[in-house]
């Protein structure tokens, strides 16, 4: 267990899964795949991610601000990216010489994107969002017929892309999420008829993605499902999908406490007998929440932090017939022997999803990178 040598608490990322998760979501949908690796690909890796989901059969890459994707163009990544979310002026010109593409609702938005385009001498690759429920960015449906004819004739910029994000597709009842799909295909519908419908149409995240019920269009955005997560309690992965990552920590300190004895900031535990206490390098700066109650692997078996958990250590409570030391791996997310504790299960002792708690694995924790595609 080489990492423990090298790491006190670090993630493991298994490429190989997100290099299947993109294939097999793909094979479901019968639509490529837009991967969505904003936010360090979920905390999973932004560049190693996206290369993974690109030889898994991905034919675009998705991310939410222009840094991301510049990161990605500097990683010499070439496939077609686009920013999802909004871009600042002062950056559009860079946005587009390195041919990276943008999402817009407004009139201003094209204006602006057109001089930039001028200065930039290409042109400006941008994709109509349309609001049809979500509530956050995005044309009213009935002012989408004239921004498409306006990105149509404007010089200076290609109108390459309509789309739409639906808010309630993780959930059983579909009925919101189609009458979403209902307007947005009224106005797929009017720029057809107007011969103004752009090469890429989108609309299915990876709860839609996953369900025969929903448009797939052009492509659908696989965010959580690209990693093996499940979009929601009530919209599982179907088989095949496999979790991509992993986090472990190694024990750094293992010791008897005698009974009565406080533990930890502000001594929230206190010892009941003679128990056996092991601190751990991992704390809320690494994304491992102070929240109650926690629980991590060693030895295969679920085991309790006790008292806080503190911003860089906290502490475990081992059962009598623990043989764990200082130096042996513990799991915080994934399998250790016959059990298993998956980000669903830390999400819902911490009140929220799963998308929240990998995510908060902050940039200090290493990622180390396995490409296990070859063994599966």
């Amino acid at each position: 267990m080489p990492n423990i040598d090298l790491y006190s608490n670090w993630l493991e990322i298994d490429l190989g899964a997100i290099q299947n998760n993109a294939r097999r979501a793909s094979q479901i949908a019968g639509a490529p795949v837009m991967a969505v690796v904003k936010a360090n690909a979920y905390g999973h890796g932004l560049v190693p991610a996206a290369h993974a989901a690109l030889r898994g059969g991905a034919t675009w890459c998705a991310v939410a601000r222009l840094e991301e994707a510049l990161e990605l163009r500097q990683a010499e990544i070439d496939a077609p990216a686009l920013v999802l979310g909004y871009t600042p002026p002062g950056a559009l010109a860079e946005a587009i010489a390195r041919r990276i593409s943008l999402t817009v609702w407004s009139e201003q938005h094209i204006v602006l994107a057109a001089a930039a385009a001028r200065q930039a001498g290409l042109p400006a690759r941008l994709h109509l969002k349309v609001d049809t429920g979500m509530g956050r960015i995005g044309a009213p449906p009935e002012a989408a017929p004239a921004l498409a004819r306006a990105l149509a004739e404007t010089r200076g910029v290609h109108f390459e892309g309509l789309f739409t994000h639906y808010a309630r597709a993780d959930e059983v009842e579909q009925g919101f999420t189609g009458k979403q799909e209902a307007v947005f295909q009224s106005v797929l519908g009017a720029l057809e008829s107007a011969g103004l419908r752009p090469p890429v149409v989108h609309a299915a995240n990876s709860a839609a993605g996953l369900l025969p019920s929903r448009a797939h269009f052009d492509v659908i955005r696989l965010g959580i499902a690209l990693y093996g997560l499940h979009p929601s309690a009530e919209c599982p992965l179907p088989d095949g999908f496999q979790p991509a990552l992993t986090w472990k920590a190694a024990l750094s300190h293992v010791k008897t406490v005698p009974a009565g004895r406080g533990l930890s900031y502000n001594f929230e535990y206190y010892t009941q007998t003679d128990e056996r206490i092991a601190t751990l390098p991992v704390g809320y700066a690494d994304g491992f929440r102070r929240a109650r109650p926690n629980e991590v692997l060693v030895g295969g078996r679920r085991v309790p932090v006790v008292g806080r958990v503190c911003m860089d250590q906290c502490l475990v409570r081992l059962d009598e017939a623990s043989q764990a030391q200082a130096g042996d791996e513990v799991v915080l997310i994934g399998e250790q022997g016959d059990e298993a504790i998956r980000a669903e299960d830390v999400a819902r002792r911490w009140s929220t999803n799963n998308y929240d708690v990998v995510c908060g694995i902050v940039a200090r924790v290493p990622r180390v990178f396995n490409d296990l595609a070859q063994s599966r």
